[in-house]
């Protein structure tokens, strides 16, 4: 069966994979800057045999795996590539090379068990109908996002799929197990620029001054009313203000302050009366404090909402490939990602692989300078994106 020999290829790549994983652990490249990546994968697919396309938004590559019937239907897998602007502290051996680059976020692992898809799929392509589409995205730490600019120059025309599956890894989760959500599971996340703008003078002449220090304390308290009394209680909101930056002293008023934040919503009209909720209160606040707000949102990713029956399929099949105990349901959270795009112009399943391991000490969040996974976890990232690939190619 297909299932115990995807089961017994993992197993037996598993040594490969890990060396992919921890070559590219070491090299992490920033988004869109992911040169050196590209190439890499470009000469495992060639050394494989397996037909690619490259310089996708430049870097970004699309590999066609076909089984027989090829033209039967087709499946598109995704992983990212990009790395975070962190300096890594894990010490580990495989640690990076490339100073003030890491992949925090897990990128590397999601490459590398595409990488082994690949070779279980190419292996076992005698054994199932249609073709698999592996997609290797660049920038999706980096707004406007790889996957957005990938589809925009033509992705799916020129590679028409009917489904897209992609994984994330999950620290939370023990390697081993994986987990999913039907239907809403990630917010829209967005930018926020705040500048308050006053007028300077002595700290201990205040009332010579307008103080933009005070002014924009007000406006961080104040914004809170937009997640606790006019966004829909059913429809979970977060406003958070991340920055604040004003050059004074301590006898010293600045002329202005410079303040960052995020918004995250899970609704689309929500999120556009957020927009003007923000803009509206800002300005009106400053105003009455006799200083001006300049507000600039940068709209950011939309909601992840995966497709109900194709998730539920996927359910299916992880429980028949890894058993029901490690196949767990998730909670919505607002953190954002760009395969959202990828879901609003086909069925598409996100979903995250557990790469946690309490017993080894393996704890440390995604974008910490300390994370690190379970090398374990390969074999089910590898083992999952496959078998849920042939098994979707053979639903009705």
């Amino acid at each position: 069966m297909i299932k115990e020999e995807i089961l017994h290829l993992a197993q037996a790549y598993f040594a490969e994979v890990r060396d992919y994983r921890r070559h590219l652990h070491q090299h992490p490249e920033l988004s869109f800057h992911e040169y050196e990546t590209a190439k890499y994968i470009a000469a495992f697919l060639q050394k494989e045999g397996i037909p690619f396309e490259d310089n996708w938004v430049k870097t970004g590559l699309v590999a066609t795996i076909e089984g027989n019937n090829p033209g039967k239907k087709t499946i598109a897998l995704r992983a990212d590539i990009d790395a975070l602007p962190i300096k890594e502290l894990t010490g580990a051996a495989y640690a990076s090379k490339n100073e003030g680059a890491m992949h925090a976020c897990g990128h590397d692992v999601h490459t590398a068990c595409l990488l082994g898809a690949a070779l279980i799929l190419n292996d076992t392509r005698e054994q199932w109908e249609g073709t698999v589409k592996l997609i290797f995205q660049p920038g999706e730490e980096q707004l406007p996002g790889g996957a957005s600019q990938m589809i925009a120059e033509g992705l799916f025309e020129k590679h028409p799929a009917t489904a897209i599956f992609g994984q994330h890894v999950m620290p939370e989760l023990e390697a081993g197990k994986v987990g999913f959500r039907k239907g809403m599971y990630m917010a829209a996340c967005d930018e926020l620029y705040l500048t308050v703008s006053g007028k300077g003078g002595h700290g201990a002449m205040p009332h010579k001054a307008t103080d933009p220090i005070l002014v924009s304390a007000h406006i961080v308290v104040a914004l809170q009313q937009i997640v606790s009394r006019r966004a829909n209680a059913l429809l979970p909101t977060v406003l958070s203000i991340g920055h604040i930056e004003g050059k004074g002293a301590t006898n010293v008023i600045p002329e202005k302050v410079e303040m960052q934040g995020t918004l995250r919503t899970y609704d689309e009209l929500q999120r556009q009366e957020a927009h003007q909720q923000i803009k509206d209160l800002c300005s009106g606040l400053a105003q009455s404090m006799g200083a001006h707000c300049e507000v600039k949102i940068i709209k950011g990713y939309p909601p992840v909402n995966n497709h109900p029956q194709l998730t539920e399929r996927a359910i299916t099949f992880a429980r028949e490939l890894l058993g029901n105990e490690n196949v767990v349901p998730l909670e919505m959270r607002p953190t954002g990602e760009d395969f959202a795009f990828y879901n609003q112009v086909m069925p598409g399943c996100f979903f995250r692989l557990g790469t946690g391991n309490i017993a080894k000490g393996i704890t440390a969040s995604v974008h910490s300078p300390h994370f690190d996974i379970d090398e374990e976890a390969l074999k089910t990232g590898m083992a999952i994106m496959s078998f849920l690939a042939v098994s979707e190619l053979s639903a009705d």
